[in-house]
């Protein structure tokens, strides 16, 4: 079965229980974006639980990594590979000295729980890089607002629907 004929759905009545699932879906219509977010059976907080509904390798997750700069408690999201782990240090030396962010922080700036953030969207606009590695697939797929959401996209895709860099933001 392809990622296109995957057993999920996306109903109206889904779509209105989850504020940042309708949200992500809604700006990606406006933008044009050519797939429709779906709503996933079952819930994928993590790169392995998505990959795992959508039949996928791990590394096409793209996975929403969200820190604070110290120096103004700004937002600082990395989109990274689902098979990579984010390289604090590397990202530092791009946007300066950062920290972890807790999950109120995270809601607060993104709009959006941890499990569940979109690389688009937001509550207010953040710091955002793009991991280079995400560029090894013709498509990924990231969270759609919600923990049972996911679209699907190409990694030019993602860099244009963010404006963010792509950059070298993970561990060797």
């Amino acid at each position: 079965m392809s990622t296109a004929d995957s057993p999920t759905s996306t109903t109206p009545e889904i779509a209105t229980a989850s504020e940042g699932f309708a949200r992500v879906t809604a700006l990606l219509a406006e933008l044009g974006h050519p797939h429709v977010p779906r709503w996933l059976g079952v819930p994928a907080r993590t790169s392995q639980e998505a990959a795992d509904a959508l039949g996928i390798l791990v590394g096409q997750v793209a996975k929403s990594v969200i820190f604070k700069r110290k120096a103004d408690d700004a937002a600082v999201l990395v989109v990274a590979s689902g098979d990579r782990r984010v390289d604090e240090k590397k990202v530092a030396a791009l946007v300066g000295p950062i920290g972890r962010a807790d999950a109120a922080f995270v809601k607060l700036r993104t709009g959006f729980s941890i499990g569940g953030v979109s690389p688009v969207g937001h509550a207010e606009k953040l710091v955002t890089l793009i991991d280079d590695q995400l560029f090894r697939f013709t498509e990924v797929w990231a969270a759609a607002g919600h923990p049972n959401g996911v679209f699907m996209l190409s990694p030019q895709q993602l860099e244009a629907l963010t404006g963010a860099p792509v950059a070298d933001v993970v561990q060797a």
